[in-house]
């Protein structure tokens, strides 16, 4: 008879602490990897072949650049942006820039004088301007009146010929911050302009992070441009809309622009996201989703509520005005529109006639009613003719794109320091002690039945 031989187990898998170690780093690199390639992460981005690792400025500690910021905590993303190769983009903006066929036709604009930037035009007048239709239509988009700057500065944004990021700080609002992933040859492309009103600057002057005795100012990749505000609007959030919606008139040779409100910071390189949510998506603008809302009138709600704005009256009006003529809240039947209320703190737009149109539109209706722009938005994007080609991408992407900081915690005088992006308002109007829209019994009707979901018959 034969012998049996005991097959031994090898010493490794004797080893049950050895064994669920190795167990345990496969796993780990399987999920890191699986993670790297997953539509969870929501930038997959080719960074700059040569990124600018040194600070674009040192801030005293004083002023507290990076302080409050606001966390967010979304692990998902459920639209990922992909980023192409940071030297191809260079390259293909640079020949879209110089190809000045790509953003033809051109806006013919309203010239004259009037008491207001804009001209103040009456409802009616300003609809009429909706619909497009003839080449040879001068559309009213602002400077009816001088934008008060010093001729240095002037020259300056009309030498700007590509991208250029636009900001604004009036009433000494918020920080200056530097943007951060910026490739070596953006600096050469691209333009970064911030606009201040003598409040702000004042506060800079305090801080030492300008001299006194310069005619210009600069600080990091920001050149700053004082805005004479006091013979614009008193409001200060409706001197900061100059630049957030009239950026193509400010620098009227650039041919794609970043607003960034100057409460955020921007986290990406503007030519990666230029390229990858206006150009690779052939639109006219992009720009975030609201976090929370969908509707126009949740939005006005909200603004009232939150006392965003002070004059209920004038938010009652503006809000009926657009039902009287033709707004209604969001349905699938908007699509490709995904929502009506964006996050309009960030918005990237490419200098054609959609863009330029709608941007001239909104203002005028920013004057007409108030400041906060996401009221007029979709009332505008949707009776415009032709059509806006919009990129509204999610919000799991915008907290990637930038972080968010606190504003200033002061006030300056009697009047509560407001942002370029909006704020409670000087009180010249009666404010309803219970600060919500009344809107019974009112054109708005409708709206409210659909939105809620309830049938009308």
């Amino acid at each position: 008879m034969g012998k049996v031989t005991a097959t031994r187990t090898p010493l490794f898998f004797q080893s049950k602490l050895l064994c669920i170690s190795v167990l345990y780093l496969f796993t780990t690199l399987f999920l890191a990897f699986y993670r790297s390639v997953s539509p969870t992460t929501c930038l997959f981005r080719s960074s700059p072949s040569d990124p600018i690792q040194s600070p674009l400025f040192y801030y005293p500690s004083s002023y507290g650049e990076h302080k409050y910021a606001i966390t967010t905590h979304r692990h998902s993303c459920s639209s990922p942006v992909f980023f192409s190769d940071y030297g191809m983009v260079v390259g293909e903006i640079h020949n879209l820039c110089t190809n000045s066929s790509a953003f033809l036709p051109a806006l013919r604009y309203l010239q004259g004088k009037a008491d207001t930037f804009g001209g103040n035009f009456e409802t009616q007048k300003r609809f009429s301007y909706f619909n497009y239709s003839n080449d040879e239509i001068e559309v009213p988009c602002g400077f009816l009146k001088e934008f008060p700057v010093s001729d240095s500065d002037r020259i300056a944004m009309e030498s700007c010929n590509g991208v250029v990021v636009v900001s604004a700080i009036f009433n000494d609002h918020d920080k200056i911050r530097q943007p951060v992933g910026l490739g070596s040859q953006t600096l050469v492309d691209t333009c970064f302009f911030m606009f201040i009103d003598d409040i702000t600057l004042q506060g800079l002057y305090e801080h030492k992070l300008i001299p006194q005795n310069s005619p210009d100012y600069k600080v990091g990749v920001w050149r700053i441009v004082k805005v004479f505000s006091e013979k614009l609007y008193e409001n200060p959030a409706m001197n900061g809309v100059i630049p957030k919606y009239l950026v193509h008139r400010l620098f009227p040779h650039s041919k794609f622009s970043i607003w960034i409100d100057a409460k955020l910071q921007l986290m990406v390189d503007p030519l990666l996201l230029i390229h990858s949510l206006v150009v690779s998506k052939d639109v006219d603008m992009a720009i975030s989703k609201h976090p929370y809302y969908v509707h126009t009138l949740e939005e006005a709600m909200a603004t009232a509520r939150w006392k965003k704005w002070s004059d209920i009256d004038g938010l009652t009006q503006q809000m009926e005005t657009y039902c009287k003529n033709g707004l209604k809240p969001w349905t699938t039947n908007k699509l490709p529109y995904t929502t009506d209320v964006p996050d309009s703190a960030l918005i990237l737009r490419k200098h054609g006639l959609g863009s330029n149109l709608f941007s001239c539109l909104l203002f005028n209706e920013l004057e007409g009613f108030n400041p906060r722009d996401q009221l007029g938005f979709a009332f505008v994007r949707d009776k415009m003719n032709p059509k806006l080609k919009l990129n509204m991408f999610e919000v799991e992407v915008f907290e990637k794109i930038v972080v968010e900081y606190r504003h200033n915690l002061k006030k300056t005088g009697n009047v509560k320091a407001v942002s370029s992006g909006g704020g409670v308002s000087k009180k010249t109007k009666r404010e309803r002690s219970h600060g919500h829209l009344v809107l019974t019994d009112s054109s708005c009707q409708n709206y409210l039945l659909k939105m809620w979901g309830e049938s009308h018959s």
